[in-house]
């Protein structure tokens, strides 16, 4: 108990939970809505939680839900607002009881859930029980593979897409995590035919106009589940980036000759007769060779590596049949210039494909923690496609821009992904937008650019300037680790993970200000300014740690879940191991504050503070040490080697005594 406050004493959760069990089976409306409202409230502590759920808690709920529309059917016109909030109280005690993860997601019967899908396909539902009807089946298809198989035969894309049509923003972000969490479990042969209906709904261009054009703001909730639906739209081309060709196979050859026909259909076919298959081969192999592939007798053989395998070739002829004119003006524009300088078309597009899987993570799993989605992808259909064409029409501009020959390929794709990069870091809200930023990002731009960071970061190599980079670098280090100590000092709030985020819970944890323990405990919700002490209860003296570990070596990553697949999240993890087995898990809010605490912790361990941030700072730091040290010298030359000390003087008659 903290100092100072008063003992209240109360109910035990045991008692609470017996009572409360007892009134909502009361047959007095007022004393049964009461009750509800009670549960509500009291579910979100664990203990209690334990208790009400010992008492078959959950099930009596169930069978509210199951029963309670037939049973209060005469009852609804009467007292529709009374039924509305008894529902709204039940399923909120449902869904912050099953939250604890106490009890099992599979018990659920097949009448509960279409009970609760019927409340999402109904119209003119009450927000808070559509709110809650949502959550629950958003947790149910990512609880259980049986239960994801039940909601999907219950509730369909077309019954959801009303729901984004509205403008509450909290139920368009629950429609849309449920729509993630249907796409993210559904097997994947059903993956792409799940795609197809949502293009046939015309999802996208809802979300476009409904969520990302409303005249509101995005939270960070619905930023996140907009990128998580972004991320698991181009995972569906994880199939084909990873799909080799095959060089038997006509059909794909076909579109290589598709290739070569629309490039070159100018230029007059020769007949089919025997006498001409020699010629004809030759022109296909000089063709091919204008076309930029690799291998000119069969450029099949330049789409054999994964990535990105047939999604280059994919992207290829979108390029060639939906921007004709651009594509026809690339190949002949190359295909005329001296052979050195020529930009290969058919390399040039395999390594790009390449290049944007790698910077749009195709294939990886979304963060659990990531809000990075770009809007210009919901304005088209077609959007990695069409993203591919402004890409490859940059990379032969820039190609051009530097006088480029074939030895310089890759330092034409560095340049270009740096475009593409620093485009992106903008947020353009439409292709359009993109290409405009691209415009100015010209090559002269980026080796402006790349000129200032290389002035800002101006690394002095020469010995006097390195020897005194050395003096100085202890006295940085011992700055660097007391802002992390007085970091620490300050305290984080770090996020527990579980199964769903909106219903975050928090705990804070700080360094106590002589450095000899670290203070905890939990916290009702996001701090604003500071948390007072007494608040923390848990500590851990600080000599008492044994060891930090981070990432895969951490015990909270090595359990079972999806947190466990996670990148992201792995990058972010750190435990403290102390006494025999037992430790303190940290999950940091982002990549700063995780080199903080880790740097922190080994600074209080007396081990070297490792993190990119150290290195960063450390870099920072020393360099404008050197350049204030040396502001006197400007434009004086420094000698690489210390001037020569002169001879001894024959006499000293020139020093006197100034007494």
């Amino acid at each position: 108990i903290k100092n100072g406050t008063i003992l209240r004493l109360t109910t035990s959760p045991a008692q609470n939970a017996q009572q409360l069990h007892e009134r909502i089976q009361s047959s007095s409306m007022d004393a049964k809505l009461e009750a509800l409202k009670d549960l509500a409230s009291l579910s979100r502590d664990v203990t209690f939680a334990q208790e009400f759920i010992n008492l078959d808690g959950i099930s009596l709920l169930t069978q509210m839900v199951e029963s309670g529309t037939e049973r209060y059917q005469k009852l609804q016109k009467i007292m529709k607002p009374c039924f509305g909030d008894m529902l709204s109280f039940t399923l909120t005690a449902f869904v912050e009881l099953m939250d604890h993860g106490i009890v099992s997601w599979d018990t659920f019967s097949v009448a509960f859930i279409k009970k609760i899908a019927s409340f999402v396909n109904k119209s003119g539902m009450d927000i808070s029980i559509l709110q809650r009807s949502l959550a629950i089946l958003e947790s149910m298809v990512l609880n259980s593979h049986d239960l994801y198989q039940k909601v999907a035969q219950e509730i369909t894309i077309g019954q959801l897409i009303p729901h984004l049509q509205g403008t509450d923003q909290e139920i368009q972000t629950y429609t849309i995590a449920v729509i993630n969490a249907l796409f993210l479990k559904a097997p994947d042969e059903r993956r792409q035919e799940m795609a197809n209906i949502l293009a046939q709904k015309q999802l996208r261009s809802i979300i476009l106009t409904h969520v990302i054009r409303a005249q509101r703001a995005i939270n960070n909730e619905m930023a996140h589940q907009l990128y998580v639906l972004q991320v698991l739209t181009f995972n569906l081309l994880e199939d084909r980036m990873m799909t080799k060709m095959d060089p038997q196979d006509q059909a794909q050859r076909d579109i290589i000759f598709e290739l070569r026909r629309i490039a070159f259909d100018a230029e007059s076919e020769p007949n089919n007769s025997s006498g001409s298959m020699e010629k004809r081969k030759s022109m296909y192999t000089r063709d091919y060779k204008k076309l930029g592939f690799i291998n000119h007798v069969n450029p099949a053989m330049d789409f054999t590596q994964t990535p990105p395998g047939m999604l280059a070739l994919d992207n290829m002829l979108y390029f060639a049949k939906h921007h004709q004119d651009a594509y026809i003006r690339i190949v002949l524009e190359n295909s005329s210039r001296e052979d050195k300088h020529e930009c290969p078309f058919g390399r040039s597009s395999i390594e790009l494909t390449k290049m944007l899987c790698e910077i749009l993570k195709v294939g990886e799993l979304p963060s659990e923690t990531c809000n990075d989605f770009h809007p210009m992808f919901f304005t088209h259909d077609r959007s990695f496609e069409e993203f591919f064409c402004i890409c490859i029409q940059l990379l032969n501009k820039t190609w051009k821009e530097m006088r480029a020959t074939s030895e310089d390929f890759n330092k034409v794709m560095q340049v270009v992904k740096e475009q593409v990069m620093r485009a992106l870091t903008t947020k353009p809200s439409s292709l359009d937008q993109f290409k405009c930023k691209l415009q100015n990002l010209s090559y002269t731009e980026i080796l402006k650019i790349r000129q200032s960071e290389r002035m800002n970061q101006e690394d002095f190599q020469s010995r006097p300037i390195l020897e005194l980079k050395e003096k100085i670098q202890p006295e940085i280090l011992e700055l660097i680790k007391q802002q992390r100590l007085n970091r620490l000092v300050e305290g984080t709030c770090f996020r527990k993970l579980n199964c769903r985020r909106r219903q975050d819970k928090f705990w804070y944890c700080r360094l106590s200000p002589n450095h000899k323990v670290l203070h905890y405990g939990d916290l009702e919700e996001s701090p604003q300014g500071e948390v007072p002490h007494d608040s923390l209860q848990d500590k851990l003296p600080v000599a008492d740690i044994k060891a930090v570990v981070t990432g895969k070596d951490c015990p909270h990553m090595k359990e079972k879940g999806a947190l466990k697949q996670n990148k992201e999240v792995l990058e972010l993890a750190f435990s403290i191991l102390y006494d025999s087995n037992c430790q303190l898990n940290f999950i940091a809010p982002d990549k700063h504050e995780y080199c903080i605490w880790t740097d922190g912790l080994n600074a209080l361990l007396g081990k070297d503070m490792m993190s990119e941030l150290t290195r960063n700072d450390l870099d920072t730091l020393l360099s404008m040490e050197i350049k204030l040290r040396l502001l006197d010298l400007e434009n004086i030359q420094i000698p690489d080697a210390p001037p020569p000390i002169p001879k001894e003087p024959s006499n000293y008659d020139f020093v006197y005594d100034c007494n």
